[in-house]
C-alpha cells in the first residue's frame, strides 16, 4: 500500500516474458498506454497462460448438463440391464399400490436418500464402470495399487488385476466402510462424484487392480468434505487392520493432487448425480423401498401442512396492506399553481 510499484505493475518492464511481449503487439487497434499509467501491461483473460484444459465443457462431475458416466456404461451391455445381483432369490418385488386404507411413501429424496439402497447403486455404477472399461489407454498410478499397497496382509493372487469384482464383492466393501465409519448416503454419492473426476482429471481406468483403493480414497476425501464430523485417518486403519496411517495419508494426499485439489460439489451436480442413480436402480430392478404412510408420520405432514397455509395467508394479507386503490384515496386537494 502506497508504494512506488503494485503486485499488478512489476518493478521492471524488461521482466515481462518475450510472448506476453508478442501477444500485446497484437492488438495495434487500442490505443497505447503509457508505461508509468497502471495496468499497461496487463493481458486479457484469453491470453493468459496455462489455461486449465481440464474445465472441460463436458466434464459431468463438474458441470450439472452433461450426463453422468457410470450411467452411459451401464447401459452398454443391454441384456445385464434389467437384472441386479442384489434382487432376492424370488425374484422381483412386488409393486406396492396405494389405497384407501394404506398409502405408501417413498421417503428416499434428494435431501435425504436412503442409505442403504444408495450404497447399492453406488456399488453397482462403480461395477459397470469395472465392467465396461477401456481396455487400453488410461495411466497407472502405483498409489491405488493393490499389488504394491495391499490393504491386507493376505498374499494377493497373482490374477489379481484380471479378475472384475462381482457386484456383491463391491457392496459389501463399500458397505463396511460405511457402516463402520458411520457416513451418510449423501456422502455415498459425493464419493461417485469424487470417483468419476478422478478417472476423467488423471485419465485413470479402474479395474480390478486397483478398484478398491480409489474407492478408499474417494470414500476418505468424501468423508472429510461432506460429514461435519470427519473420520480420521487412524480410523479407518481400525477399520482396515493391516494398513499404516502412513499409507492413508500418502493416499488422501495423491488423491487431492490428481484431483488438483478441486473438491466442491455443486448442488446441481449432486442433484444430477441422485438422480441418475435413481435412474440406474429402475433399469436394473433395483428399487428404493416404500414405508407405509403411519398416523405419525399423516399428522407431521398435517403440521407442516397447516403452517405452509398460514404462512402463505399471512404473505397474502401483507401484500393487499401494501396495494392500495384510487377508491381509498380521500382528502385531497387541489391547488392551482402560483405563477411568479
Amino acid at each position: 500500500m502506497g508504494g512506488a510499484t503494485s503486485c499488478c505493475v512489476p518493478a521492471s518492464p524488461k521482466a515481462r516474458s518475450r510472448s506476453a511481449h508478442s501477444r500485446l503487439e497484437s492488438y495495434q487497434q487500442e490505443p497505447e498506454r503509457s508505461r508509468a499509467e497502471p495496468g499497461w501491461n496487463l493481458q486479457h483473460i484469453s491470453d493468459r497462460e496455462n489455461v486449465d484444459e481440464l474445465n472441460l465443457e463436458h466434464n459431468p462431475s463438474n458441470l450439472p448438463r452433461p450426463s453422468t458416466i457410470f450411467l452411459s456404461k451401464s447401459q452398454y451391455d443391454v441384456r445385464d440391464k434389467r437384472k441386479s445381483l442384489f434382487v432376492n432369490n424370488h425374484g422381483a418385488s412386488r409393486r406396492k399400490y396405494n389405497s384407501c386404507s394404506t398409502i405408501f411413501l417413498d421417503e428416499n429424496t434428494v435431501s435425504q436418500p436412503n442409505l442403504k439402497n444408495t450404497i447399492k447403486c453406488v456399488s453397482l455404477a462403480i461395477y459397470y464402470h469395472i465392467k465396461n472399461r477401456e481396455t487400453e489407454g488410461g495411466t497407472l498410478q502405483e498409489i491405488f495399487d493393490e499389488k504394491t499397497h495391499p490393504l491386507s496382509k493376505s498374499e494377493v493372487p497373482l490374477d489379481y488385476d484380471q479378475r472384475d469384482p462381482e457386484q456383491k464383492q463391491i457392496y459389501r466393501f463399500v458397505r463396511t466402510l460405511f457402516s463402520s465409519a458411520q457416513l451418510t448416503a449423501e456422502c455415498a454419492i459425493v464419493t461417485l462424484i469424487y470417483l468419476e473426476r478422478l478417472l476423467t482429471y488423471a485419465e485413470i481406468a479402474i479395474g480390478p487392480g486397483n478398484w478398491k483403493r480409489i474407492v478408499l480414497g474417494a470414500i476418505l476425501l468424501a468423508s472429510k468434505v461432506w460429514d461435519d464430523q470427519a473420520v480420521w485417518n487412524v480410523d479407518y486403519c481400525q477399520i482396515l487392520k493391516d494398513i499404516t496411517v502412513e499409507d492413508m495419508n500418502e493416499l488422501e494426499r495423491q488423491f487431492l493432487e490428481l484431483l488438483q485439489f478441486n473438491i466442491n460439489v455443486p448442488s446441481s451436480v449432486y442433484a444430477k448425480y441422485y438422480f441418475d442413480l435413481r435412474s440406474l436402480s429402475e433399469a436394473n430392478s433395483l428399487s428404493f423401498p416404500l414405508e407405509p404412510l403411519s398416523r405419525d408420520k399423516a399428522h407431521k405432514l398435517e403440521a407442516i401442512s397447516r403452517l405452509c397455509d398460514d404462512k402463505y395467508k399471512d404473505a397474502r394479507r401483507a401484500a393487499k396492506k401494501r396495494s392500495a386503490s384510487t377508491d381509498n384515496l380521500c382528502g385531497i386537494r387541489w391547488a392551482p399553481a402560483i405563477l411568479s
